[in-house]
């Protein structure tokens, strides 16, 4: 398993806030998923059933969706899973497909509204730490750009640097892919996002690795708190 504390200057950058922890091992990522295609559009359909009439401010004025608000707002930005379940609800824009194990997640991120990072965890260095972004301090993005973080944003870190933050997502280092066996999925919440929802999100992960892999073994699961 893998090694995961936090530091001070997270606690107290953001009292309130926490981190929810599902590292999933022997899991099957190659080929397509039946099952949880099946699962894919029925939650497409939920979605535009519950919000289709839905307005930006009825959105915002949704609990977890205001926290995350709140959150980004600080940093001159939109939450991300807003506008994708705006684009799926009111645009008739469909969940994408990438693999089962990154799958299984934005399946989950966009009803439960959870900001969630998937992680090939074979690829990540050491013990990882939920910080803070430092002033000055880049990471690489997935298209191997560097990226200036912003400030007092959440992150992860491991051995090799920053490998994913709130508002700028993942680096270019521990993606998931078709190769991909042993999976952590890292939650991200705000203060203001329940626990509960946080819990949801992880448990419906897990529901959704199990649709096309069974066998796959869940080596925790877990919240930890600023």
């Amino acid at each position: 398993m893998l090694e995961i504390t936090f530091t001070d200057e997270w606690q107290a950058a953001h009292p309130g806030a926490m981190i929810g922890l599902l590292e999933v091992s022997g899991a099957e990522n190659t080929g397509a998923s039946p099952r949880l295609e099946k699962v894919k559009r029925e939650t497409e359909a939920r979605l535009k059933e519950r919000f289709g009439g839905y307005t930006r401010a009825d959105f915002l004025a949704l609990p977890v969706m205001a926290a995350y608000a709140r959150y980004y707002r600080r940093f001159s930005k939109t939450y991300h899973v807003l506008l994708q379940v705006e684009s799926i609800a009111l645009k008739g824009k469909g969940l994408p497909d990438v693999s089962p194990l990154v799958d299984a997640n934005f399946t989950a991120e966009v009803e439960a509204h959870v900001l969630t990072a998937g992680h090939d965890a074979a690829r990540l260095q050491g013990a990882l730490r939920i910080d803070i972004a430092r002033e000055g301090e880049y990471f690489t993005q997935p298209n191997g750009m560097p990226k200036a973080l912003q400030a007092g944003d959440m992150v992860m870190r491991d051995a090799g640097g920053v490998g994913c933050s709130i508002i700028y997502g993942q680096d270019n280092r521990s993606l998931i892919s078709a190769a991909t066996t042993h999976a952590l999925y890292v939650a991200y919440a705000p203060v203001g996002v329940p626990a509960e929802s946080v819990n949801n999100q992880l448990e419906k992960i897990e529901e959704h690795v199990r649709l096309f892999s069974p066998g796959a073994v869940v080596q925790r699961s877990f919240l930890l708190a600023a």
